[in-house]
C-alpha cells in the first residue's frame, strides 16, 4: 500500500519491527476488553502476516498506525472487507481500530480513520462505510459518531465469530456513513 500521511501519523503497511506492539494489542486486557479472545506471539505473529498480506493485495487493511514524529507505532486503523460476517451485506466495507492504551484519547483514532473515510469514499469508490462493536464498547462508539456515522438499529446483531461462551460480547451495534453524507459533513466543515 502506498502509506497515508495526515497531521500527526503515517498509515502504511506492518513491518517486522511492528511485532511486539502487535502481540500486545492483540493480548492486552483492556484492549481486548470486548474481545473474546487474545492472542499469544505466535497467533498474532500468525494475524499480523496474514493481515500484512491482505494489505499487500488490496492496497488497504488494518493498516499500522505510526506516529510521523517518533516512528513508533501505536496500532492499527484502516479498511477491511467482512467477507467473514455472513449477516453483513457482501462487499460491505468496515472501519475498524485498535490502539495500545496510553495512545486512547489523544485524538488519533479519529484523524486516521478520516484519512481511511477519505480513501474509501473516494479511491475506492464505495458508496458506504460501517463500524460495529460491542454495545457496551462506548469508546468505539464515541469515534463512530464523532466521523458522523449513524446507527441503525435495525442492523445490529449477534456477531457470528463470538462464541456462546461470551454471551455478552455477542450483541453488536452498527453505523453507517454514505458517501453522500460524508461529502456534505466535508463542505460544512469547510
Amino acid at each position: 500500500m502506498t502509506p497515508i500521511r495526515t497531521e500527526r501519523l503515517i498509515l502504511r503497511n506492518w513491518e517486522e519491527r511492528d511485532r511486539a506492539l502487535f502481540h500486545r494489542i492483540n493480548s492486552d486486557e483492556r484492549v481486548m476488553e470486548f474481545f473474546p479472545f487474545r492472542r499469544d506471539r505466535a497467533a498474532a505473529d500468525a494475524k499480523m502476516d496474514e493481515v500484512r498480506a491482505w494489505i499487500d493485495e488490496d492496497g488497504y487493511g488494518f493498516a499500522a498506525a505510526e506516529i510521523a514524529a517518533t516512528g513508533e507505532c501505536i496500532g492499527f486503523v484502516g479498511l477491511s472487507g467482512t467477507e467473514d460476517i455472513d449477516v453483513l451485506v457482501p462487499g460491505t466495507i468496515e472501519i475498524g481500530w485498535r490502539l495500545a492504551p496510553e495512545f486512547w484519547g489523544k485524538g488519533y483514532v479519529t484523524e486516521a480513520s478520516e484519512a481511511w473515510l477519505a480513501f474509501g469514499f473516494e479511491t475506492l469508490g464505495v458508496d458506504e462505510i460501517v463500524s460495529f462493536a460491542v454495545a457496551g464498547n462506548h469508546r468505539s462508539i464515541a469515534v463512530m459518531k464523532r466521523l458522523g456515522m449513524q446507527a441503525d438499529p435495525d442492523a445490529d446483531f449477534d456477531h457470528p465469530a463470538v462464541p456462546d461462551s461470551h454471551p455478552h460480547l455477542k450483541r453488536h451495534v452498527l453505523y453507517r456513513l454514505s458517501r453522500q453524507d460524508w461529502q456534505a459533513r466535508k463542505r460544512a466543515a469547510r
